[in-house]
């Protein structure tokens, strides 16, 4: 694998892990796809570091765990916000 594929690979795991960022957040601070990202931590990370892999992918699974609560968040947060530009 190339050098500098690598290093995209590792400096996504090592941002996911340090900030427990989701794949859609990281992937728009490291200006990459969603799908490149998703990939990188997913697939190919698991070749070039197993063990942070492994650790980026208990992060990841509990974001899963919790996309439909911060979903909810905001579908609330949305029609808060209409129900008070109705109001003025």
């Amino acid at each position: 694998m190339r050098d500098d594929l690598v290093e995209r690979i590792l400096n996504v795991a090592n941002h996911i892990l340090k900030t427990h960022d989701t794949i859609r957040k990281t992937a728009k601070i490291y200006g990459y796809s969603k799908s490149t990202v998703h990939n990188d931590v997913s697939i190919r990370l698991a070749k070039v570091n197993f063990d942070l892999y492994q650790k980026t992918k208990k992060v990841l699974d509990e974001n899963f765990a919790e996309k439909h609560i911060r979903g909810g968040q905001a579908t609330k947060r949305k029609y808060q916000e209409i129900e008070e530009s109705v109001r003025e």
